[in-house]
């Protein structure tokens, strides 16, 4: 239920504080310390949020090892997403549209291991009707990028073939989900036959085992020679030749993880011969512009979709947020299927 528009729920002049998950130097999980830090104030075209819960992403790991600092601006602590309500209004959100105490989700920059974040009003989005506060904290990463890759960059269209690699990670596990809703077909790799049972019961039509075969191989035979017409790649250089090679003519690989390296041969000739589109892309360094854009394009095409039900956050385990280490070496094993959530 709203409650009354207000600038803030905090007495003025107090200092505040809050517990937020520190980075004390780049390392293993065990530099993750559950320490007492400055509250966060929310600047123009911000609101704070109370966070409920927040998940864990690949990110989280590259930035705790010191590889992947966050951007200017954005908050030190890990957490690119998380869900929560809403504790205070910043200035020039009093018509925004939002309310104390509006139960939210929102795309994040930084900050999520955390018990308040500020967030700017065009990341925050209503947590979707008949989904829980906390495993709306599993959605807002994932759902971004997958409509921005997918289908704003790669364009994938009803009756069209999409390759998701690492079918059982957070954003595997919605990719496969969004593109089976939205007509496409699927197939996906994954390094267990359990986890490739998992992705076909979410919609993968085709399940590769890349521990047992060439998926390259593997998707040319399933499309009788033609190939996938977008390609959603987490590995980079290891698999960007055979990603060429699996694309179909005019397809679109979109690489947003670089899991297998920085650096690979890229066959020219092949590109030019198919029309082949290659896209790299990074959602957290965005202009706040740009986001609000993916934001409000998933809230109008996503959003009905999980509120139907047709699409659900798929939650593998959560984890007191004090407890990040263990959820980081949880991720670290690949063991999981989907989002690992912290908890508040």
């Amino acid at each position: 239920m709203n409650r009354p528009l207000s600038l803030t729920t905090r007495p003025m002049g107090t200092v505040q504080s809050m517990h937020a998950i520190v980075i004390s130097e780049p390392g293993t999980a065990d530099v993750l310390t559950w320490a007492q830090v400055p509250d966060p104030v929310p600047g123009p075209g911000e609101v704070l949020v109370d966070v409920a819960a927040t998940a864990v992403n690949r990110a989280d790991i590259n930035q705790r090892q010191g590889n992947y600092p966050p951007p200017p601006g954005a908050p030190e602590y890990p957490g690119l997403e998380c869900s929560g309500r809403i504790a205070q209004l910043g200035p020039g959100t009093e018509d925004s549209g939002w309310s104390i105490g509006d139960e939210v989700c929102a795309l994040l920059s930084g900050g999520g291991y955390a018990e308040r974040v500020a967030v700017p009003v065009g990341q925050l989005l209503p947590v979707p009707r008949g989904t829980g506060l906390v495993d709306a904290a599993a959605l807002p990463e994932a759902a971004c990028t997958v409509w921005s890759n997918v289908f704003m960059v790669g364009a994938l269209q009803p009756g069209e073939t999409l390759l998701v690699h690492g079918g059982g990670s957070g954003i595997g596990t919605f990719a496969v989900q969004l593109a089976h809703a939205l007509g496409a077909r699927v197939i996906t790799t994954a390094g267990s036959d359990d986890k490739l049972a998992r992705c076909r019961e979410l919609g993968a039509d085709v399940g590769i085992n890349y521990r047992e075969e060439d998926f390259a191989a593997r998707v040319k035979n399933e499309t009788g020679g033609a190939g996938a017409d977008v390609i959603l790649d987490i590995m980079g250089g290891s698999y960007l030749e055979r990603n060429v090679r699996s694309l179909a003519v005019n397809g679109r690989l979109a690489i947003i993880g670089l899991m297998g390296g920085r650096r690979a041969e890229l066959d020219l000739g092949r590109m030019l011969v198919k029309r082949l589109s290659v896209h790299a892309t990074t959602l957290r360094s965005r202009p706040t512009e740009e986001k609000a854009r993916i934001v409000s394009g998933v809230r109008e095409h996503v959003w009905p979709l999980v509120e139907e039900g047709t699409i659900r956050p798929i939650v593998d385990q959560t984890i007191a947020m004090p407890r990040a280490a263990e959820a980081h070496r949880v991720m670290e094993s690949s063991t999981h299927v989907g989002k690992i959530v912290l908890t508040l």
